[in-house]
């Protein structure tokens, strides 16, 4: 797996919970149809901008309320990574469980504006503006983190390591078995 990451950035504020990422009516959709609500309700028409590759910044308490699998809608919009000025743990543990890089990054939201370019680097914990060259230093995920990362999820990694079946792997690899980060495994 690569480290850094490059993209389009979007900014978010602060104590956006996963109602608000993922709406109640939504869960009732497949999530190729859900991720179309995410942020639905604070940013209306977003899911239509965002682009694969694109990195999502947020303020504090970022996730904060039930443990919905949003990771899973984010990867299917194609979000490469999530910055946040901290994250609700849980939040957090389900973004890393499903694969979607999450680093914890005190004053990202000064750094960036929407649609602004950045470079995030999960392995040493830079954070680049690149369209202001402005930088932050954060930590960096741990090695376990991101091994699971690399793996693309908690399951594929366990499917890695022989404690699933390996079909498990080939599915989730295929996207035939979609990454349900909800349990906080």
């Amino acid at each position: 797996m690569m480290t850094t990451i490059t993209g389009r950035v979007w900014v978010f504020g602060d104590s956006i919970d996963t109602d608000a990422m993922y709406p109640a009516f939504a869960m009732k959709l497949d999530i190729p149809e859900a991720s179309k609500h995410v942020f639905h309700q604070i940013r209306p028409g977003w899911t239509d901008l965002v682009e694969r590759g694109d990195i999502v910044v947020a303020g504090r308490n970022f996730g904060v309320g039930s443990s919905r699998p949003v990771a899973a809608l984010f990867r299917h919009l194609g979000v490469a990574a999530l910055l946040a000025e901290d994250f609700n743990s849980l939040f957090f543990r389900n973004a890393i469980n499903a694969g979607l890089p999450a680093l914890t990054v005190p004053g990202v939201t000064d750094l960036f504006n929407d649609r602004d370019s950045g470079t995030v680097d999960i392995a040493t914990g830079t954070v680049r503006n690149d369209t202001t060259g402005d930088t932050v230093q954060a930590q960096p995920l741990p090695g376990l983190i991101q091994e699971i990362l690399a793996s693309g999820g908690i399951l594929a990694r366990l499917a890695e390591q022989g404690y699933l079946p390996i079909e498990l792997l080939d599915a989730l690899r295929s996207g035939a078995v979609p990454v349900d980060s909800s349990s906080g495994a």
